[in-house]
């Protein structure tokens, strides 16, 4: 564990804040905190109002800025070794270990990539992300630019990505389409999770068969859609929930006593990823090569282990 420096959370309150109190207007919609807790936090004199220290009372109107000054606090051990895959002067990729969070959020703010990699690349800005325990590429943008040209080709669903993921069962067919929606459903810790869902936003997946083994099947996975979780609950709603997986069952949705979506145990890895380069618009194709857990027999037979 190590202390980090803190950092002061922002929101500006919408229309459905009109007339609450802030105690239960941050009870209600920061559920990972209770009522108690925060009530703890406005008498240490953590928050502020409008740029006021504020008091739990405090009657709040749409347009409010709250601002909580979280008080530096231990973040959990990760893995904050990374390989630069590719580098120049507007991206940057990144092969990510499994366990290092991509961006700050929860209990973690610098044990994070985007915070690691700014140490060395000060304007890195990160294009998407990858779950906690998913491993393999990220890609940065080191300028407004390139930012921009990369987010439309994202948007336009010009990216190419395909993952490597160890399912539970053994698969009869060799490719699978899937095209379940997936949005918000309710999770007993944090109110809100992803999964699949009828009222979810359309979704496509195409999972290959690499290898199948004992009760398990190694897939490539292609996506055109970039949800949330999106491969570990796609290749549920297709049968095959990922070994291990704390939070997803058959069908993709949610499991009795569910974990949560940070927790480990499956193994996802982001190995492809393929597009146009934003200055120069040369295809790039760039590789993490899967971990060992994810190879094929023919694979760890021929390259050595990290």
């Amino acid at each position: 564990m190590t202390l980090n420096h803190g950092w002061s959370y922002r929101e500006q309150v919408g229309a459905a804040a009109a007339g609450l109190t802030a105690l239960d207007y941050l009870a209600a919609t920061r559920p990972h905190s209770t009522a108690a807790e925060w009530a703890d936090r406005f008498a240490r004199g953590e928050l502020e109002i409008e740029g006021s220290p504020a008091t739990a009372a405090a009657v709040l109107q749409p347009g409010h800025l709250i601002v909580w000054h979280r008080p530096p606090w231990d973040e959990p051990d990760v893995p904050t070794q990374f390989a630069i895959v590719h580098e120049d002067d507007s991206i940057v990729a990144v092969n990510k270990p499994s366990g290092l969070p991509t961006m700050p959020a929860g209990g973690f703010l610098e044990h994070t990539l985007m915070h690691l990699l700014r140490q060395r690349f000060p304007e890195a800005s990160p294009l998407h992300r990858l779950g906690r325990c998913t491993s393999g590429l990220v890609l940065f943008a080191r300028t407004h630019a390139a930012a921009a040209v990369l987010s439309k080709a994202w948007r336009d669903h010009e990216v190419k990505k395909s993952y490597r993921a160890l399912a539970s069962g053994v698969s009869m067919l060799d490719r699978i389409e899937i095209a379940a929606a997936i949005g918000p459903v309710p999770h007993p810790q944090l109110g809100r999770v992803y999964a699949a869902a009828t009222t979810g936003k359309a979704s496509r997946s195409v999972a290959t068969v690499v290898e199948r083994g004992e009760d398990q099947t190694l897939f490539s996975v292609d996506i055109t859609s970039g949800r949330p979780h999106q491969i570990r609950i796609h290749l549920a709603c297709a049968g095959h929930p990922l070994v291990g997986d704390p939070l997803y069952d058959v069908g993709g949705t949610i499991r009795v006593n569910p974990g949560l979506p940070g927790d480990g145990g499956y193994l996802l890895h982001a190995e492809w990823l393929s597009f146009a380069h934003p200055i120069t618009g040369h295809t790039l194709q760039l590789q993490a090569p899967a971990p060992a857990t994810l190879r094929t027999v023919a694979e760890a037979s021929l390259i050595p282990s990290l």
